[in-house]
């Protein structure tokens, strides 16, 4: 049993009862046998995969809060501060009932090799809390985030780590755990990105994960010889990420003809409306099933369905494994030819194999969406500096950094002979650049 085997072996039975983590860690080795085998002894006297799989602290405590009745509520909150090799750890706060430490624990593994394919100085994190904002009144909102960062606040900085927002985490909630931050700290630094505009935010935050991603997506395309124009795009979920999305792939000549949320999904053959999406999800709160009322042609499905539509692109934005081995099956069936991962490994090892051996073109999320924490990092600059880029700078930057990435995560598969892999040109690409500022920092 090689080094590799023996380490996935190891963390498998210490961490046996984190499925979402071990996923995201099977997934990484798999992709990293050749490297790994090519300097195996270095590596196993440094205990680089032992290190680079557990996280330098794990923090956890409660988060009381009182409701809008007077009756005091309970939550957990997270913040996994992974790998700060390469810059302050730097990573979202999600805010749902799903949060766990197993899901925290992924999404900052994944989040240092999505950070290092950036080029930019930032390390990895995550954090957040099983309290769900949805339903919830401003004010309990306020009081959650108020007593979430009470306790953050001990641990975080704009030189340690900078959470960012995530799911359940948007410019109402970043706004209350700055103004938390700083009337506690005393200190008015870029310690959160994803603020508002008036007080540090950068332009095209809002946009950037989105957008980010088809801009991989479309010099992939062009790199096969097409674009987006003209193609049809089927896209999950319903949030910043998907309506974004939507929006740059239509603005690039691409029909989009599904989102979805936790309730269901809708088909408009005549290509969505985005205005309409943008009152029910970002003015009215509300669910997708009102998107008929706007539509009348527009077609409303229960539950699951959104990848049995025929499509020549399919962009998962929901969440974790929202893409599984029957999508897969159905996607491949109606001819999709691209498969660019808009959420955190919205895709299971099952479908992302099955997609890759029937030659469709699969890039994971650690390198699709890095556009979000990519401008995220855009805007520690700007606080750093004390200046605000124009809206054009800024997505100039996006765009640039999104196809360096494409063609980083494309020549590093080709070094080890796996021209197209692009899972594993993404982990490779990003491992390489955190195991040599490891070796480069010692024993630490």
């Amino acid at each position: 049993m090689g080094y590799t085997e023996r380490v996935l072996e190891q963390v498998r039975k210490k961490y046996a009862y984190q499925p979402e983590f071990l996923q995201a860690v099977s997934e990484v080795f798999e992709s990293l046998e050749k490297v790994i085998e090519r300097n195996e002894s270095l590596y196993e006297k440094e205990a680089i995969l032992e290190r680079i799989t557990e996280p330098d602290r794990q923090i956890m405590f409660r988060v009381p809060w009182v409701d809008d009745s007077g009756k005091v509520r309970v939550n957990t909150g997270f913040r996994v501060q992974f790998n700060n090799s390469i810059g302050p750890y730097k990573g979202g706060l999600r805010l749902h009932p799903s949060v766990n430490l197993s899901v925290i624990k992924f999404l900052g593994f994944e989040q240092v090799f999505k950070n290092s394919l950036t080029g930019l100085p930032i390390g990895g994190g995550k954090g957040g809390s099983d309290f769900d904002p949805k339903g919830k009144s401003d004010r309990e909102v306020m009081a959650f985030c108020q007593s979430f960062m009470t306790e953050l606040c001990k641990y975080i900085g704009a030189d340690t780590d900078v959470p960012a927002g995530d799911i359940g985490t948007g410019a109402r909630e970043i706004g209350y755990m700055f103004g938390q931050y700083k009337r506690i700290r005393g200190l008015y630094e870029g310690v959160l990105t994803g603020k508002g505009l008036s007080y540090g935010g950068s332009l095209v935050r809002t946009q950037a994960t989105g957008y980010g991603l088809l801009y991989l997506t479309e010099e992939l395309l062009k790199c096969h010889g097409s674009g987006i124009d003209g193609k049809i795009v089927a896209v999950s979920g319903a949030g910043n990420v998907a309506i974004y999305a939507a929006e740059k792939a239509m603005q690039l000549g691409g029909k989009v003809v599904t989102l979805s949320d936790s309730n269901g999904w809708i088909y408009d053959k005549d290509g969505v409306d985005l205005d309409a999406v943008k009152e029910i999800k970002e003015v009215n709160r509300a669910r997708l099933s009102e998107y008929t009322k706007y539509r009348p042609n527009a077609e409303y499905h229960e539950g699951r369905g959104v990848w049995s539509v025929k499509c020549d692109v399919a962009l998962p934005c929901a969440t974790q494994n929202e893409l599984l081995i029957d999508d897969a099956k159905e996607l491949v069936k109606n001819g999709v030819q691209a498969v660019c991962e808009g959420a955190n490994m919205p895709t299971s090892i099952e479908a992302t194999k099955y997609l890759q051996e029937n030659g469709v073109l699969f890039v994971p999320g650690k390198a699709a969406n890095a556009g979000g924490v990519a401008t995220s990092a855009l805007e520690m600059s700007q606080n750093s500096e004390r200046l605000s880029w124009s809206f054009d700078e800024v997505d100039a930057k996006l765009g640039g950094i999104m196809t360096g990435i494409y063609h980083n995560i494309d020549d590093a598969a080709a070094e080890y002979d796996m021209k197209g892999n692009y899972v594993a040109g993404a982990n490779i690409a990003g491992f390489a650049k955190v195991v040599d500022a490891m070796l480069a920092h010692g024993a630490c």
